[in-house]
């Protein structure tokens, strides 16, 4: 839903080719993170069915892995999006 919500701003606020590129290669990098991580955790959980601490680091370095993309796609989101969501939402604060 997110993914959808980010193109279709980017769509109203009518973003430039350059600013659409880098938009879809950070939704699709954090896709990416997020497919990977399950593939570890499925390989994880295949090989070592019980508790085991490497198996705990591999999970949780994973998940750091999509939180890491998950926080840098939101700030590239703010700098591409957030100027020209700002140009147009000015009006509506009365603002010149």
């Amino acid at each position: 839903m997110a993914s959808i919500s980010v193109m279709v701003l980017a769509g109203w606020l009518r973003l430039s080719v350059r600013d659409w590129a880098v938009l879809i290669l950070t939704i699709a990098t954090v896709w990416t993170a997020e497919f990977l991580n399950s593939a570890l955790e499925a390989v994880v959980d295949l090989a070592s069915p019980n508790r085991h601490p490497l198996a705990k680091v591999g999970k949780d370095v994973g998940a750091a892995a999509v939180l890491i993309s998950a926080v840098s796609a939101v700030i590239i989101g703010f700098m591409l999006l957030g100027p020209p969501l700002w140009l147009r939402l000015r009006p509506l604060f009365g603002l010149p």
